[in-house]
């Protein structure tokens, strides 16, 4: 396959941000209340929100930085690449990446929404969760139409309120949501429990995804005090493992026959293992009682999930084991695992390595992920305008090479295109 004829949909990105995000959509009465986006005495930016405060880890918006400048550090919005907090930037970005479509996780409130969700004020919680999703869907999906897929995050903590977002949003255009990966640790009943079947229902009335993204979940793997940043790192991912064990042998899966599962960032590295050890289980272990209706689990867990990956070269090798039908590609910008500018190059790599046809390969760069999240990729933008080669012509002046946090600090300062309502800035 020629790279410039790919297609690409990273179906996990994420979000800066902008400080100016609640500005239209917090109603009048609760403005003052609205998360402030603040600059600290250290010079850092954080998100304020009640008494929590959300810092903004450096790791999360690497993108164009030298290598030597990464860290788990506070940043700043103004040293960032500005395609990370501006949605034109963005794509322009994308086009230089060959990307045709994105989805944008969030950052402030958490991949699963769970500062909202631990927010003290429930009531007030809603109004700002509410906000969020309209700015998502409002203004940075739609302000470049066909590029993005819309991305919700809901009150998990009221089931009916939840149901009801999850309306809303569908209407609005939402194609998928997204949630903690072990809400049990949050003091909310896990996946397997009833209180989950409203929610349940409402995802496959709407056709909607629900994604879950890693990260929240990785305080139930717990190492001792020698738990350090490159373990967590690396175990990230094995956290998707037990959140599918919770849905496979809950009744999610079987109850709900078109509930679609999106195990987001997690790779694809994990499923080979579960998928052999747990039908085995099930042959070996009669006497728990598990009735998977005559199929295996590994089938039932292939008809619901889909399954991302960055970077698992090997694993893909066992590409027809785990189904060419449920594996996706990611971007993953701007964090510390994105690739960018060159991810058509980066997966077509891996796919040749790996022995996949030209079949397998649009499955796995494009075709996987819009069947998934029922999107049409080409309703907007023609097809032929949509590969690799003709985005990329679009913006040919994309800047590349690596940029210091100081030299995006001062292009900030001396460039108003990147400002972003100081106002909202205090020191």
């Amino acid at each position: 396959m020629d790279v410039n004829d790919m297609i690409i949909i990273s179906i996990d990105d994420h979000v800066i941000e902008p400080p100016d995000m609640f500005d239209a959509h917090v109603p009048a009465k609760y403005r003052d209340q609205a998360p402030k986006f603040v600059r600290d005495p250290q010079g850092f930016d954080s998100w304020v929100f009640e008494d929590a405060v959300v810092a903004m880890a450096g790791l999360n918006a690497v993108v164009s930085w030298p290598k030597e400048e990464w860290g788990i550090h506070p940043s700043r919005l103004d040293e960032m690449r500005p395609g990370s907090y501006l949605v034109h930037e963005r794509v322009r970005d994308m086009d230089r990446n060959g990307v045709l479509a994105s989805m944008c996780f969030p950052s402030f409130p958490g991949f699963g929404g769970r500062k909202f969700i631990e927010a003290k004020d429930k009531d007030l919680a809603l109004v700002m969760l509410k906000a969020y999703n309209d700015w998502h869907i409002d203004e940075w999906c739609a302000s470049h139409p066909g590029r993005f897929i819309p991305l919700g995050v809901l009150p998990i903590w009221d089931m009916d309120a939840t149901v009801a977002e999850i309306h809303r949003i569908a209407a609005k255009g939402a194609r998928a949501v997204t949630v903690p990966e072990l809400p049990y640790l949050l003091g909310l009943p896990s996946y397997q429990q009833p209180y989950w079947d409203p929610y349940f229902t409402a995802l496959c009335d709407e056709d909607m995804v629900m994604c879950l993204h890693i990260g929240q979940g990785i305080e139930a793997i717990n190492m001792g005090p020698d738990l350090s940043f490159d373990n967590m790192l690396v175990l990230f991912s094995q956290v998707s493992v037990l959140c599918a064990q919770d849905l496979l042998w809950g009744p999610a899966m079987r109850k709900y026959p078109n509930l679609k599962i999106a195990f987001s960032e997690g790779g694809i590295g994990w499923i080979p293992f579960l998928l052999d050890r747990v039908d085995r289980h099930l042959d070996t272990h009669v006497w728990t009682g598990q009735d998977f209706g005559g199929k295996l689990p590994s089938e039932v867990f292939r008809e619901h999930s889909l399954a991302c990956f960055i970077s698992d070269p090997s694993s893909l090798h066992l590409h027809e084991l785990i189904g060419d039908d449920m594996i996706a590609f990611e971007t993953d910008y701007p964090h510390s695992d994105a690739v960018w500018p060159d991810a058509p190059e980066h997966l077509l790599r891996q796919c040749e390595q790996a022995g996949c046809s030209d079949e397998v390969i649009n499955k796995i760069s494009w075709q996987n992920a819009a069947r998934f999240c029922s999107y049409d990729p080409f309703a907007v933008i023609p097809k032929e305008r949509a590969t690799v080669g003709a985005l990329r012509a679009q913006s040919p002046d994309v800047e590349t090479d690596p940029v210091s946090r100081a030299e995006w600090t001062r292009r900030y300062q001396a460039n108003p295109i990147y400002a972003v309502a100081p106002a909202n800035v205090s020191a």
